[in-house]
């Protein structure tokens, strides 16, 4: 339901100010939504663009994946849509052991001693620091 605007104008169609979305909730069924009530994520990985609205029977707030039909339909209906941008990092291939609690617990205590990494950096070393003037440990062939 979209509102034209005047034709005398050469303006071209803009949503109307009471256009109803309708959207369907897993628990209560079809709901109807203004543009206000809907929330539109469009993201730079295509398959991890949403939509989600807060269903007013149940107060869950439903999430539904948003392919291309459903971003040009939902900003036609004068939903605004947010860009989301994921990292070049988050979509890298990673190898090796995941990190567990002990391995961030082994940094926060490092961090502790970063003292002499504020030191290091403060004034140049009189001689070269290696890794272990850090408490890192150095692996020599």
């Amino acid at each position: 339901m979209l509102g034209r605007a005047d034709a005398a104008f050469g303006a071209r169609e803009v949503p109307d100010p009471m256009t109803t979305i309708k959207a369907s909730c897993p628990t209560c069924g079809d709901v109807e939504l203004t543009a206000h009530q809907v929330r539109l994520v469009v993201c730079s990985v295509r398959a991890w663009s949403y939509y989600a609205f807060s269903c007013a029977s149940c107060l869950e707030e439903v999430r539904k994946p948003a392919g291309r039909d459903v971003v040009a339909l939902l900003i036609s209906g004068g939903v605004l849509a947010e860009p989301w941008a994921v990292p070049a990092e988050a979509l890298e291939r990673r190898e090796g052991p995941a990190l567990e609690y002990d391995d961030v617990l082994d940094f926060a205590l490092w961090l502790d001693r970063a003292d002499l990494v504020a030191a290091a950096a403060a004034q140049p070393p009189a001689r070269p620091l290696g890794g272990e003037d850090l408490g890192v440990p150095q692996h020599r062939a």
